[in-house]
């Protein structure tokens, strides 16, 4: 799929801006001869996200790597929304306007629980179904991190696998592990999560069985 064509609908919307890209340091890498390409998103508007810390530097280790691209995607405002919704335009990083569901990973940073529902609607944006056992196919994998991912449970029907720690430490043995999944033709996600369950510091919700008391 080419990226999305946003000339036809950025007039209709308020602060086109946060939508267009193009913002110095950015860093665009050639999407056809890059192997292993992952999205960065952030569940709140550009406005907010654009100054995270954590999402910045995890995109400045990720671009550095050879055969790894990195892009980032934000939480459309309403109007955006609305508009996309009406001309059936999926979710899209802000690089290269690649649809969220073309990436090999998406990663979701959680800084505070108000915007749990905001990754539910980005995927759902996405085209992608929304519970973890429902995607079935490998790619993308959805991972989760930061603050917000230290209690993972309110997430954990939806999200693959969470990254407990330091991002900049977790997110390279994460993309290790998709590139040798991707390298020797793994189809399974069952397998690429058990190899990422190995890895220290990453939480697969999936393969645990959670008991509850009563009272919740």
């Amino acid at each position: 799929m080419t990226s999305v064509d946003l000339d036809r609908i950025l007039g209709r919307v308020s602060k086109p801006a946060r939508y267009s890209g193009g913002e110095w340091n950015s860093v665009v890498k050639d999407w056809s001869r890059t192997p292993l390409r992952v999205a960065l998103a952030y569940p709140d508007v550009y406005d907010i996200g654009m100054s995270n810390l954590g999402l910045a530097i995890l995109y400045e280790v990720l671009n550095q790597e050879e055969g790894v691209l990195c892009e980032r995607v934000y939480a459309p405002w309403t109007d955006m929304e609305q508009v996309m919704r009406q001309e059936g335009i999926p979710l899209f990083s802000l690089e290269t306007r690649h649809p969220l569901g073309e990436f090999d990973v998406i990663g979701f940073s959680l800084s505070y629980e108000l915007t749990y529902t905001n990754v539910l609607n980005m995927l759902d944006l996405a085209g992608l179904p929304i519970l973890a056992t429902e995607r079935r196919r490998a790619l993308p994998l959805v991972i989760a991190g930061g603050s917000g991912a230290l209690n993972p449970e309110p997430l954990a029907d939806f999200i693959d696998a969470f990254a407990l720690g330091d991002g900049e430490e977790l997110v390279l043995d994460i993309v290790d592990c998709v590139r040798r999944f991707k390298d020797r033709g793994g189809r399974s996600k069952r397998q690429l999560l058990r190899q990422l369950a190995a890895s220290e510091g990453i939480y697969v919700p999936r393969f645990y069985d959670v008991l509850y008391h009563p009272d919740g």
